[in-house]
């Protein structure tokens, strides 16, 4: 796949999940939903951040040019996972009443040292 490719079809995509987060949000009254409501509404936005986060990501790689291309689009993607993985877990946390400021520093510390873990060890197995 091309990066012309890579990039229409991801933004194509993360349009798509925007708009079925926010018909989601429009439609399903959470006072009423059961699980299925919830389900759908904290998917459709951790794809809707997760594909934001990995294009303007991807776009601020190649504007800083540091690594080649299909390295950018892997660590972009992952990156934008983490995040995606992070915001959505401060509001299911919220949503319990159970955020607190040292569990959203453990979930900050192991989500950066699971990245760190990714980096060092790409760069420890190349041929």
């Amino acid at each position: 796949m091309t990066l012309k490719k890579y990039l229409n079809l991801m933004t194509f995509l993360t349009l798509i999940c925007w708009a079925s987060w926010f018909l989601v949000l429009s439609l399903i009254n959470p006072a009423q939903s059961d699980l299925i409501g919830f389900v759908l509404f904290y998917f459709s936005l951790f794809l809707s951040i997760l594909g934001t986060s990995s294009v303007i990501g991807f776009l601020v790689r190649i504007w800083l040019k540091k690594k080649p291309v299909f390295k950018q689009v892997e660590i972009a993607f992952r990156q934008g996972l983490w995040l995606s993985f992070l915001i959505i877990s401060v509001f299911l946390l919220k949503g319990m009443d159970l955020l607190r400021w040292w569990n959203l520093t453990f979930l900050f510390l192991f989500l950066i040292f699971l990245e760190l873990f990714f980096l060092f060890s790409n760069r420890r197995y190349r041929a």
